[in-house]
């Protein structure tokens, strides 16, 4: 898919399956995690997820803004560890890696093209 907009936002999600014994398992078994991410540059624009309280969202969420992907997500991780000390911790870990992934995939699919 090729466009002539040269910072096309294309939404990615993750989900990975939440710890036992926290609130956020009761309500939604599994985190999603959904960011908006300016494919041109790899920087995530846009971030939201469904942990159990909306200042969990909005911390797990500033991590993410902001950050560039494009490579890798080591530094992001390493800050999320940081950032971030809720139970969840590992399953937002998962989701990120797997967004990441898709992300990858979708630029290889976008240079085949």
């Amino acid at each position: 898919m090729t466009s002539t907009n040269k910072h096309e936002l294309v939404l990615f999600s993750g989900y990975a399956k939440l710890p036992e014994g926290i609130t956020a398992t009761a309500l939604y078994k599994v985190i999603g995690l959904v960011v908006v991410i300016d494919v041109e540059t790899g920087i995530i624009k846009e971030a939201d997820c469904t942990l159990a309280t909306a200042l969990a969202c909005k911390q797990v969420s500033g991590v993410l803004i902001g950050h560039n992907i494009s490579n890798g997500v080591e530094e992001l991780q390493r800050d999320m560890d940081h950032k971030y000390q809720g139970s969840a911790k590992k399953a937002v870990a998962t989701a990120i890696r797997i967004i990441y992934d898709k992300y990858r995939s979708y630029k290889l699919e976008e240079e085949q093209e």
